[in-house]
This record gives structure tokens, C-alpha cells and sequence, in this order.
């Protein structure tokens, strides 16, 4: 077997591993380690096939652990976010949007590090501003993600709660996802090859992930987010300053 394709697989369960255990990150990692390797054209639709596959995976199995709450507030303020996104952001400068975004989210999480007692959200009043902040996000540059772990996590759920919860919004979102995939006919054949070689690896990831989930103590879980969150808000930093430059 081609090294390369060796490489691949494994970074893409490596990126699975992380989404099943925390909820979010596989883009995180996968997006620029495969950029290296194989085209984006391919790793884009490819990543966003296997997010849409765990999506599902964990929902199937722990969608009575979603916060419906929450859920349905964020993914309705999103969709009504999502076309200011398109048509009224689409001229303000992306790097610029992602560098403020970035130092907010960094912030955020250093701050949350060195204050793990920070406030906790009552209520479901603020999912709509979140999700909202998400859906415009998405619409204009694609960084949907942020703003929904931020609200996840201020809100202390349990890392089950937290894990299956952050996977109601990204389903519902990688239905447009995927069909604006579609529509631009970005699943070719080679995409489509990748994929099923990757489902083996991927559901061993969600198992193992899912395991992992439930050892975790959620004191420790909610830190292990924040590192996250710091790991992103410096790529985001860094992606956006280098574009500029």
C-alpha cells in the first residue's frame, strides 16, 4: 500500500477520533495535514462527506442525549443567519473577519483555562444570539463551528450532553454542506473511492471515540475543549495574517 495513502488514513482517524470523542475538531486537524497529500478539491467534499457520516453515526445511537432545547434554537437562528452571511457580508474582507474571530476565540479559551469557574449560562435565551453569530459566520466564510462550541460549552454540559448535542447542529448544517457538494458535482469518483476506504477507519474512530466520551470527567473534558478552542483561534490567527501578508 502507497505510504501516502497510509498517511492519509491515518490522519483522517485521527480527525474522526477527535470529532467522536469531543464533537467537533476533525476539520481542524484533517483540512490542512491532507492539504498536503491530496488535492483540496478532493479533501474538501471528502472531509465533509465523513463529518456528515459521523454526524449521523452518533446521533443514531445518543440522540436522546441531544439538548433539544438548545438544538433547535441554534440551528433556527443559524438558518436565519446564514443569508445575511451570504448576501450582505459577501464584501467585507474574509482574513480580516477570521482574524478578530480567531483572537475572540483564543481569548476566549485562555481566559476559560485560567477561569474554569467562568459563568454559566442559565437558560436557552442566548442560543439565539449564538446561533444567529454561527449562521452568518457560516454563510459568509464557512466558520460556523466556533460561536456553537462557545455557547456548548458555556452552558457545562456533560461531555455526552456536549458531544451529541454539538452533533444535531452540525447534522442539520452538513445537509447544506453536502448538497452544495452535490450541486457543484465536487463528489467525483476519486472522492466517492476515497470515502469508502475511510468508512472502516471512521467507525472504528466513532466506537473507540464514544468510549473515550464516557471516561472523561467533565471538569476535565470542559479543559480539554478550551485547548482545543486555543489550537483553533491560533490557526485561525495565523491562516488569516498569512493571506493578508
Amino acid at each position: 500500500m502507497d505510504i501516502n495513502f497510509i498517511i492519509i488514513l491515518t490522519i483522517i482517524f485521527i480527525s474522526a477520533l477527535t470529532r467522536s470523542t469531543f464533537g467537533f475538531g476533525d476539520a481542524l486537524i484533517a483540512m490542512p495535514l491532507l492539504a498536503f497529500f491530496i488535492d483540496i478539491k478532493i479533501a474538501t467534499p471528502l472531509i465533509a462527506l465523513i463529518a456528515f457520516f459521523i454526524a449521523i453515526s452518533i446521533l443514531v445511537k445518543n440522540w436522546k442525549k441531544v439538548e433539544f432545547k438548545s438544538a433547535w434554537r441554534l440551528i433556527l437562528a443559524s438558518l436565519t443567519g446564514i443569508p445575511i452571511g451570504l448576501w450582505y457580508l459577501d464584501d467585507i474582507n474574509e482574513n480580516v473577519i477570521k482574524l478578530v474571530l480567531g483572537i475572540i476565540v483564543l481569548l476566549f479559551a485562555i481566559y476559560s483555562i485560567l477561569k474554569p469557574k467562568l459563568h454559566q449560562l442559565k437558560g436557552e435565551k442566548y442560543a439565539w444570539i449564538f446561533g444567529f453569530i454561527a449562521g452568518i459566520l457560516g454563510g459568509a466564510y464557512n466558520t460556523n463551528g466556533p460561536p456553537i462550541v462557545i455557547y456548548s460549552s458555556l452552558k457545562k454540559w456533560n461531555p455526552q450532553n456536549f458531544r451529541a448535542t454539538l452533533q444535531g447542529y452540525f447534522f442539520t448544517t452538513g445537509i447544506m454542506v453536502i448538497a452544495g457538494h452535490g450541486i457543484a458535482g465536487n463528489f467525483t469518483g476519486e472522492v466517492l473511492t476515497y470515502f469508502a476506504y475511510c468508512i472502516p477507519i471512521v467507525i472504528f474512530a466513532i466506537v473507540l471515540g464514544a468510549r473515550i466520551n464516557k471516561k472523561i470527567p467533565v471538569e476535565r473534558f470542559h479543559k480539554y475543549i478550551y485547548f482545543i478552542l486555543v489550537i483553533l483561534g491560533i490557526m485561525l490567527i495565523f491562516s488569516s495574517i498569512k493571506n493578508i501578508l
